[in-house]
């Protein structure tokens, strides 16, 4: 496999689509870095602390690819990928030239990134899958777990981009194992964001302080990024979002689809999914992954607090 090197961070030229909750973060840590950035986003209010630190605001995905060496995309579902990327007018794609990279950072369709792998491969073009895992705070601290999908060459090339905004940078295999690899995660999480709930749920119930359940469980057996970073939010009813209710079904959704792919039957899966779907029923998809907790609670007959009371 032929090598494929990119410039130093002073010319290297990186697009980046994008700006939500943790995309602000990712591409301030790239700024910060010594990258050029030239960022699209629907919603331009969003790109201003970034033009402070020296971005460009572009119109459309196109004018960022044509602008870019490599361009970054993070954005909500699947249908919005297809849009950024592959849209025949104003995609990245057809903004693109020979040698250029794309690296796809939203949790999408393992077959969508497999499909963009082998579009810009036609081009002379390369393509990553590249979901992420930590949230906003892993954002904030350019913590974040990066699992990537696509060629060692092309990974090798962007390692030092990833490196930026990660700690935990890992080729997983060919294009859509980065997808495939973020399913798993998002399996794990969502029965253990269950648990955390559901374990703080009981402590409260039996009159544990739970400030002292969530420092002694952290420290053992039963320790998790949830119960570590989102049990304290629940307890200071923080329900704010490092990750949306409805991006998360998202995801579960897909999993879904995935597992059954393979022939795989996942009750924790299922169960988690369900209870989010009534979540988000409740008008609470706007919220933090944690706001579980709120379903939980209402299953069990507990009232809302005075400041949700407000809220509701």
């Amino acid at each position: 496999m032929s090598s494929l090197k990119l410039a130093s961070p002073a010319t290297t030229r990186i697009g980046f689509i994008g700006i939500g909750v943790m995309g602000a973060s990712m591409a301030g840590h790239l700024i910060k870095a010594g990258y050029k950035l030239n960022i699209f986003t629907r919603t331009a209010s969003k790109a201003d602390s970034l033009i402070s630190l020296g971005a460009s605001l572009l119109n459309t995905p196109l004018e960022v690819a044509q602008q870019s060496d490599v361009v970054i995309s993070i954005v909500g579902y699947p249908k919005d990928v297809e849009e950024v990327l592959l849209d025949s007018k104003n995609g990245v794609l057809n903004g693109f030239e020979s040698g250029k990279i794309s690296i796809d950072m939203t949790t999408s369709k393992p077959s969508l990134a497999v499909r963009v792998y082998e579009e810009f491969k036609k081009r002379g073009a390369y393509a990553l899958d590249a979901p992420v895992s930590g949230g906003d705070i892993g954002a904030r601290n350019a913590t974040l777990s990066i699992m990537v999908g696509g060629d060692q060459n092309v990974f090798d090339a962007c390692l030092p981009i990833f490196n930026v905004m990660g700690k935990n940078v890992r080729l997983m295999g060919n294009a859509g194992f980065g997808q495939h690899t973020k399913m798993a995660n998002q399996i794990a999480i969502s029965s253990g964001m269950i648990a955390m709930c559901e374990s703080l749920l009981y402590a409260q119930r039996v009159g544990l302080d739970c400030e002292s359940v969530i420092q002694v469980l952290s420290s053992g057996a039963a320790q998790t990024f949830s119960m570590s970073n989102y049990g304290p939010r629940i307890l200071k009813r923080n329900f704010d979002p490092g990750f949306y209710v409805e991006h998360f079904i998202k995801d579960l959704g897909i999993a879904l689809d995935e597992a059954s792919r393979v022939g795989l039957i996942l009750p924790g899966l299922i169960q988690s999914k369900m209870l989010y779907d009534i979540l988000a029923a409740d008008g609470k998809q706007k919220l933090g992954t944690h706001a579980l907790m709120l379903a939980l609670e209402k299953l069990n007959g507990m009232p809302k607090t005075s400041n949700e009371e407000k809220k509701a």
